[in-house]
């Protein structure tokens, strides 16, 4: 299923070997991503792209129509030699107007030829190049699978309702399982698939996310296996690129401080990554952040399952990132000031949006 695996932190090294597979690639080039900007990194994509629709390749883009700053005219070179762009869900006006629009494709896939895939946090940004990431380039029959998930993606890019119970199911293959979300206050299949894991935890948890907002369950998750003495370490950006979301953020770890979950800030510039490691024995590398609006409200994709390779390049990542981490202060969080707190209370009732 999966013959090689490799795992990428830096975007520099990641696009560098996307643009080389690119050029390499034979027969298509699917790309899903939820921000594709107008700058250095998506010119580069673009014309690497474009140069293969000449070449007679089958090319599809599926691009967030809110996550992206980029009009369908940016990628008129590719559109007039046979490659298909979409965008997700254009904005539309409708009497829930914010709720539908918030409902965005987050998923950040490249697949090619049927032989390779990368799956994980990054987008097409220049203004994210010097962001601590984690994404997984895999070469094996896999790719197939993900294949499938892309052209359901892609068909119905423009659709608003859909059988959920059919639309988007988990794909169990062998050590490993493709979970897919789709928009619901209900059937929330990653945080599901989070919650069971941390709740049969027995020694180790280990989490990288850039935003950290987890609803209740998993909250009393995390802590429920912190009082039954499992290690667990939540590694987050000290400042995230979304300021809101870290005020929020910040209510809450004194609650997990107090019972022994560690939290690690990442302090040279965002920590991006989303992956998680429990027991050094199960994987889950993807799109998802630990927060309400990423389990609620948006199309997300992970790869989840246990191989010994693939859980040592994550957890050797996981302990790089630690070496430039600071620990959470209680004492200063204790004393930040009265405004700080006041506003945490406030933005309580936006945590389900951000």
């Amino acid at each position: 299923m999966i013959k090689n695996a490799a795992l990428f932190d830096s975007n520099s090294l990641l696009f560098e070997s996307m643009l080389k597979d690119i050029e390499a690639a034979t027969t298509y080039i699917y790309l899903e991503t939820y921000r594709l900007n107008d700058d250095s990194i998506g010119y580069k994509f673009r014309d690497a792209l474009a140069a293969k629709c000449k070449q007679g390749m089958k090319v599809r883009i599926l691009v967030d129509s809110w996550g992206t700053s980029v009009s369908s005219s940016f990628f008129t070179t590719i559109i007039k030699n046979g490659g298909e762009v979409r965008f997700f869900k254009k904005f539309k006006f409708f009497f829930d107007f914010f709720t539908k629009n918030h409902r965005r494709n987050h998923r950040k896939l490249l697949l090619i030829d049927d032989k390779i895939t990368y799956i994980g946090s990054s987008n097409y940004s220049a203004y994210s190049l010097a962001w601590r990431e984690s994404v997984l380039k895999i070469e094996g029959e896999i790719t197939r699978y993900f294949k499938k998930t892309f052209v359901e993606s892609f068909n119905i890019y423009l659709k608003y309702h859909f059988n959920k119970f059919s639309f988007k199911r988990s794909i169990k293959l062998g050590d490993f399982k493709i979970i897919q979300d789709i928009p619901s206050i209900y059937f929330q299949r990653i945080r599901k698939e989070y919650t069971y894991l941390i709740n049969h935890s027995k020694n180790e948890i280990l989490i990288e996310t850039p935003y950290f907002l987890p609803g209740y369950k998993l909250r009393k998750a995390l802590l429920d296996a912190a009082e039954r003495g499992v290690d667990i370490k939540i590694l987050v950006p000290k400042h995230s690129d979304v300021k809101l979301v870290d005020m929020l953020r910040n209510k809450y770890l004194g609650m997990f401080y107090k019972k022994n979950v560690k939290i690690l800030f990442y302090t040279p510039n965002n920590l991006h990554a989303k992956c998680l490691l429990i027991d050094n024995e199960i994987f889950s590398i993807g799109s998802t952040n630990f927060d309400y609006r990423s389990f609620r409200y948006q199309y997300e994709i992970v790869l989840l399952g246990t191989n010994d390779s693939i859980n040592q390049d994550i957890r050797s990542h996981i302990m790089k990132t630690m070496l430039d981490c600071e620990d959470f202060d209680y004492e200063k969080w204790l004393t930040r000031p009265f405004l700080e707190k006041l506003f945490e209370w406030l933005m309580l009732p936006l945590r389900y949006l951000l």
